[in-house]
C-alpha cells in the first residue's frame, strides 16, 4: 500500500540534511523549525494560522477544548473514520453522536446529520474521508441555520479543496495528521491545527504546552502535545514534494476510473470537482471482499480495509447515540470496502498490474 523505500534518493538526502540542521542547532522542541513549518503549512493551505501538535487526534481534542466544547455537549460525526476522530471528542469531555454516510462517497450524509441535532448539539465534525471534500456550502448553511460550529478532520485530505478553498479553511478549525502514511507524512507521529481565528489559535497554543501562557505560568490545564523540531524540519522538506506527489495520486486514480471494468467491483463516486480529491486512499467495494482480497494477494497485490469495524461497533462506543434511522449505509460500507494501492511511488506497470488483477476477478 506504500513503498517508502522507493522514494527519490534526493528526497532522502534532503531529509538527512534537515535532521542534521536540527541536531546542530541544539534546539529540539518548539523552535525555529516548528515556527517555519507552521507558517509554511498555513500559507500552503491559504489559512491564516497553524500550530504544530503531537498528532492529528490531539489537534481535534485541542481544537474542541479551545472552543470550550466539552462535558454535556454533543458533537455529530461519522462512524466511518479512524477511531482517533471519536476518541478525540471523548477525550475533550464531549459526547460523540454518529450520523450515517452517503453511499456514493462514504462521507457524512447531511440529512442524517440533521436528524441527529438536539439542543445539546454544539458542533458537526466533518471527516474528509479518503481525501475528498464535498458540498461545503451545504454544510456551512446547515451549521449556520442551527447555530453549530463546523469542524474539519483533515487527516486524509492534505491540499484537497472545494471551489479552490483548501480543507481546514471552511470551519472553525481543521485538524491535520502527518502520520507517515498520510499524503504529507512525517517520519513518526505529528499533527497540526489550522484556523483563521487568531484567538482560537492562541488558546490552542497554550493548551498544547501544558496550559502555559508563559514558561512555568499555567492559565489552565493543558496537555503535552508539541510538534518536535526534527519532525517539523522533515515536514518542511516533504512539503516541497506534496504537490508533485498529489498529482501522481490523481493520475493513478484517473486511470483506475477509466480502466477498472469488473461488474463485481463498485467504485466510489468520481469527484465533483477535479481539485476536491487527493486520493489518500482509493477505495472500491465488493460483496465478495474476502475472496477478492485473496485473489489480489495471489497476484502479488496488497490491499487493506479502511475500516472493517465502524465506530459504533467498537466496544468502548457501543453506548453512543446515533440517528433515528440507524446507520445502514455505514454498516454496508464496512462489510464491502477495500483500499487498493494508490501512492506516488507506483510505476505505470504497477498500476496496470492492479487493474489487470481486478478485472480478472470472477
Amino acid at each position: 500500500m506504500n513503498d517508502f523505500k522507493a522514494e527519490p534518493e534526493d528526497l532522502r538526502i534532503a531529509e538527512l540534511a534537515a535532521v542534521d540542521r536540527v541536531l546542530h542547532s541544539g534546539w529540539y522542541v518548539l523552535g525555529q523549525e516548528v515556527q517555519a513549518f507552521e507558517t509554511e503549512w498555513a500559507a500552503r493551505c491559504n489559512i491564516s494560522h497553524a500550530i504544530g501538535v503531537g498528532n492529528g487526534m490531539d489537534a481535534i481534542e485541542i481544537g474542541l477544548r479551545a472552543l470550550d466544547i466539552g462535558v454535556g455537549d454533543e458533537v455529530i460525526t461519522t462512524p466511518m473514520t479512524a477511531f482517533a476522530t471519536v476518541l478525540a471528542v471523548i477525550r475533550s469531555g464531549a459526547i460523540p453522536v454518529l450520523a450515517d454516510i452517503d453511499t456514493d462517497t462514504a462521507l457524512l450524509d447531511l440529512q442524517s446529520v440533521e436528524r441527529c441535532i438536539t439542543s445539546k448539539t454544539k458542533a458537526v465534525l466533518l471527516v474528509h474521508l479518503y481525501g475528498q471534500v464535498c458540498n461545503m456550502e451545504s454544510w456551512l448553511d446547515l451549521c449556520e441555520t442551527h447555530g453549530l460550529a463546523l469542524l474539519e478532520d483533515c487527516a486524509q485530505s492534505h491540499l484537497a479543496a472545494w471551489n479552490n478553498k483548501v480543507a481546514g479553511g471552511f470551519g472553525r478549525f481543521g485538524a491535520y495528521s502527518f502520520y507517515p502514511t498520510k499524503n504529507l507524512g512525517a517520519i513518526g507521529d505529528a499533527g497540526a491545527m489550522v484556523s483563521n481565528d487568531i484567538e482560537l489559535i492562541q488558546r490552542a497554543a497554550i493548551l498544547r504546552n501544558y496550559g502555559q501562557k508563559e514558561r512555568y505560568y499555567h492559565s489552565e490545564l493543558g496537555l503535552n502535545s508539541r510538534l518536535d523540531e526534527i519532525q517539523a524540519a522533515l515536514l518542511r522538506v516533504r512539503l516541497d514534494r506534496l504537490e508533485k506527489f498529489t498529482q501522481r495520486r490523481r493520475q493513478i486514480a484517473k486511470i483506475y476510473f477509466e480502466k477498472i471494468a469488473n461488474p463485481k467491483i463498485q467504485l466510489l463516486a468520481q469527484p465533483l470537482q477535479t481539485e476536491n480529491h487527493v486520493y489518500h486512499l482509493f477505495v472500491i467495494r465488493c460483496a465478495e471482499r474476502e475472496r477478492l482480497t485473496q485473489h489480489l494477494r495471489s497476484s502479488g497485490i496488497e490491499s487493506f480495509i479502511h475500516y472493517p469495524v465502524p465506530v459504533h461497533r467498537q466496544e468502548p462506543c457501543a453506548h453512543l447515540r446515533f440517528g433515528p434511522n440507524g446507520l445502514p449505509a455505514a454498516e454496508q460500507h464496512a462489510t464491502t470496502c477495500l483500499s487498493i494501492p494508490c501512492h506516488p511511488q507506483m510505476s505505470d506497470a504497477d498500476i496496470a498490474a492492479v487493474i489487470e488483477a481486478l478485472n480478472a476477478f470472477k
